[in-house]
């Protein structure tokens, strides 16, 4: 009598580790795991202040700081998950340090502070516009 082979996902309990790309995409930081794993073989992803590979183990409690793009996060592992899951649960996994909050709420707002400061231009300048720039600049 032969074993059937059962494929029964494990449950978010029984977890006690998993992949840091793998929780990345869990975790909706990354909409791939391919983009998970090129981050974090990028440099972009620490687990603990330490760089890391794609297949090291996150556990409940690790702090991983994330680079993305212009935002930087650092989050405290609260969970782990087999799946990709809604975005309600998925903010269960982790939690934002208030450090973090704080950085990225005062780089958001100097970043938008500094688009204030530059003057957007909706259109190319005409005839007119281009006699006053160079009146302005001192080449007329």
């Amino acid at each position: 009598m032969a074993k059937s082979k059962e494929s029964t996902p494990q449950t978010a309990a029984a977890l006690t580790a998993q992949r840091v790309d793998k929780w990345l995409w869990a975790a909706r930081f990354f909409k791939t795991r391919n983009l998970a794993i090129e981050a974090v073989t990028g440099g972009k992803v620490h687990v603990n202040d330490e760089r890391v590979k794609p297949s090291r183990q996150v556990r409940v409690g690790d702090t991983v700081s994330i680079s993305k793009g212009v935002e930087s996060f650092v989050v405290c592992v609260r969970g782990l998950h087999t799946q990709r899951r809604p975005a309600s649960e998925a903010s269960l996994l982790y939690e934002e340090t208030e450090a973090s909050r704080a950085a990225r709420e005062q780089a958001q707002e100097a970043r938008r502070q500094g688009y204030l400061a530059d003057p957007q231009v909706d259109h190319r300048p005409n005839k007119r516009d281009r006699r006053h720039i160079r009146r302005f600049i001192g080449k007329d």
